[in-house]
């Protein structure tokens, strides 16, 4: 009988690193990494026997038939059996994990058994979502890219021991803040395992344990959510919500930092840098125009390349743009939480449609790279549903909220008009409006005669909000104007001084 679940949450704390402990940490996610990649491999190896097979095949041509129905017992039995002809399995793979291990005396004297199970669990996870079709294929790591190791329990291998991380021989002080509420409330409950993980933080590799506590994380007395509703419609920019009694059109990482400037340049040194260390990766330059000029233009890669020379000029401006990349998804992950929080405290029941973050990222690349809808919609159900709510998802298409009048017509407009100008007289925002609607749909359907009944007592908050949003558009372009005319100062000062013609603003 399989263990019953329990609700986590995780607390994260620094550890205090010498350079001998860094030493034996590195060595050990070595050791790490390079037995999740032959893990890794052996599992693709035998999924891709299982797929070709002539077993699997047959099982694919089943009726899938209704949950828990004879049909899908019979079906699933079928895929059963093809998995357990090539040993394609989490247990199969933990019993190939010891026999990796052993032949690596190394491996075996750095990572602990329940270590390497974790790592086989992780390896199998990874390759099973090949098989069910939701990756299209796997990563083996790198040095850089193996950030994280983790136990089974609190009472072997990798566990926390009396505020203290410990790690079969090595032991490693944390760095604990008294006063922190959060963290006092993590090291008073039940500790599940415990995750080592390293970042890079400014060039410096840091180190932090995390604990995996069973219940639920620390509430501030400020976040109590009051019972009700709320509608949420989520835009590639911002989101629109409505609870009971206050309503809020609020953008995604609003006054964040997108290091666009500084990422680009940092882009265009990096590749000089590679083309003047690599110069037979690269195709020889040719003449071209640009308009009546005439241009050199540089040749593109050579196909079939893998050997790279990296400068140390070219290391430490990779150096600098990973921390630039960082920080901006520092910055967008806080002000999104905000948000989140700010919602929250109207209601944690929240309903929404069911957009696609991921069809948006195909048309709005940077966009969403800046402003993260996807992360926002991902912590607002983990938050909404840790505190006892719902996050409920309802069909666009058939709903089409944005179309809808109170008459119960649609009309189709297009994704310019941020207006909606209902048929029965009501001037709203879109957004909204759209976030208003939300509140009345319950299994794609959308009560109307409800949501008629409720909007004149709602009206006020939604003006009011709408009026928020103005205002807020208008100091943003003002912000934006100074800080175009100051750039526009500063090169007519340099002009002048260089003896150069100044510009003129027309």
């Amino acid at each position: 009988m399989p263990r019953a679940k329990t609700p986590s949450f995780i607390t994260e704390i620094p550890l205090i690193v010498t350079s001998q402990d860094e030493a034996e940490l590195r060595s050990r996610f070595n050791a790490g990494m390079r037995l999740y990649n032959a893990l890794l491999n052996e599992s693709m190896v035998r999924m891709n026997l299982v797929r070709s097979s002539s077993l699997f095949q047959a099982a694919k041509k089943l009726p899938k038939g209704k949950e828990k129905s004879p049909e899908a017992k019979i079906r699933s039995d079928a895929f059963d059996a093809a998995r357990k002809a090539y040993r394609y399995s989490e247990f199969d793979l933990h019993s190939y994990t010891t026999v990796v291990a052993k032949r690596s005396d190394w491996i075996a004297q750095k990572i602990d058994a329940q270590a390497q199970q974790t790592l086989a669990s992780r390896a199998f996870k990874a390759s099973e979502k090949v098989l069910f079709g939701r990756a299209k294929g796997v990563r083996f790591k790198l040095p850089n890219r193996f950030k994280s190791m983790e136990g089974k329990t609190n009472k072997q291998g990798i566990r926390w021991v009396e505020n203290e991380f410990v790690w079969g021989k090595l032991r490693l002080k944390a760095i604990i803040d008294p006063g922190n509420k959060v963290i006092a409330h993590g090291l008073k409950s039940r500790i599940k395992y415990v995750r080592i993980i390293k970042k890079e933080i400014r060039g410096t590799w840091r180190w932090f344990a995390q604990l995996i506590c069973e219940g639920v994380p620390f509430k501030k007395d400020k976040n109590f959510t009051p019972p009700g509703l709320v509608g949420i419609d989520l835009n590639v920019s911002n989101v629109a919500f409505v609870g009971n009694d206050k309503a809020g059109l609020l953008p995604f990482a609003e006054k964040v930092p997108t290091f666009e400037q500084e990422i680009k340049a940092a882009q265009r040194q990096m590749q000089r840098s590679q083309r003047v260390a690599n110069p037979d990766n690269y195709e020889p330059d040719f003449a071209g125009r640009k308009g009546r000029k005439a241009i050199t233009k540089k040749g593109k890669v050579k196909k079939g390349k893998r050997k790279w020379n990296k400068s140390q000029t070219y290391l430490k401006v990779a150096a600098k743009k990973r921390e630039l990349e960082r920080r901006k998804a520092a910055y967008s992950k806080s002000h999104n939480r905000r948000l989140v929080n700010d919602i929250l405290r109207n209601s944690n029941q929240i309903r929404t449609e069911n957009v696609s973050v991921k069809g948006w990222q195909k048309r709005y690349g940077k966009s969403i790279s800046a402003k993260s809808p996807g992360f926002f919609q991902a912590e607002l159900k983990r938050k909404a549903e840790g505190a006892g709510g719902s996050f409920t998802k309802f069909s666009t298409q058939k709903t089409a909220l944005s179309q809808t009048h109170l008459t119960g017509e649609r009309v189709k407009k297009s994704l310019s008009d941020r207006v909606h100008y209902d048929q029965t007289g009501i001037v709203m925002h879109r957004d909204l409006f759209s976030a208003f609607l939300a509140r009345y749909v319950d299994e794609d359907q959308l009560a109307l005669q409800d949501a008629c009944e409720a909007y004149l007592g709602m009206e006020t908050s939604l003006i009011e909000a709408w009026r928020r949003y103005k205002i807020n558009c208008e100091q943003v372009g003002i912000a934006e104007s100074i800080a175009v005319a100051t750039n526009v100062r500063t090169q007519v000062g340099a002009s002048a001084n260089k003896g150069l013609k100044p510009l003129v603003l027309r």
